[in-house]
């Protein structure tokens, strides 16, 4: 059984229907990535796993147990934190309040212990630590979404294109760090237009295009794939 089933579930936009029957399973300790164009329904499959565009149809379990009627911060109590496409980061707040945010529904005692975990593994958010978010750059921004997300103490972390708008270098660095998380014993589910590195970090993967999932394998053999390498990687 795997941490996360996502079994034949359709998700609409009004009258729209942006999924057609997803079916995604990510095991314990695993990074799996989903792949596709503009509009495939990769991030529509985040927010219907996290409760926010619930599906009309199927089912998603999470450590055997349905989540796809629950409200948004139940998924999260439950132990699924989402870093948003576009990073969403409170401007006007500071990196801190930004952080300590993330572990709003956590009664535990171990939120210090996160937030050093955090900056360790973002050195700069603590060099910035009471900087208000909206002054920060781009990629800063964007570890400190993923900062946020970790707050939360997730086993599974959902990534939303943490690579858009960002220099490669950064880029680079983002996805060294991702790798770390999952080091570290976080499963990670990551949507990515950057195939290239969304292969290279992940154990594997689901291509989907318009709201159905077009292929799926590991992501060495998606790596070496002909019509993924045409469509995806740029070969």
């Amino acid at each position: 059984m795997g941490l996360l089933e996502v079994e034949d579930i359709h998700t609409f936009y009004g009258n729209i229907e942006a999924l057609k029957g997803i079916s995604v399973e990510v095991n314990e300790g695993e990074v799996v990535t989903l792949i596709g164009a503009n509009g495939a329904g990769k991030s529509t499959t985040l927010r219907s796993i996290s409760g926010l565009t619930p599906p009309r149809e199927g089912e998603i379990r999470f450590d055997g147990e349905r989540i796809d009627q629950l409200p948004a911060q139940e998924v999260v109590r439950r132990g699924i934190s989402q870093s948003p496409e576009g990073r969403h980061c409170f401007q006007r707040m500071t990196v801190r309040e930004n952080l300590e945010l993330g572990a709003y529904l956590r009664r535990d005692s171990h939120v210090q212990e996160d937030l050093d975990r955090v900056y360790e593994l973002f050195p700069r958010l603590q060099e910035r630590e009471r900087q208000k978010a909206g002054t920060m750059s781009g990629g800063e921004q964007q570890m400190l979404a993923m900062g946020r997300a970790l707050m939360a103490q997730p086993r599974l972390l959902m990534l939303d294109e943490p690579s858009m708008g960002l220099a490669p270098i950064l880029v680079e660095r983002i996805y060294e760090t991702v790798a770390e998380i999952n080091r570290q014993g976080t499963t990670i589910l990551l949507v990515e237009q950057n195939a290239n590195y969304a292969l290279e970090v992940s154990t594997r993967a689901y291509v989907l295009e318009t709201g159905t999932v077009a292929l799926s394998d590991t992501s060495g053999a998606l790596r070496d794939n002909p019509d993924v390498q045409r469509a995806y990687l740029g070969t």
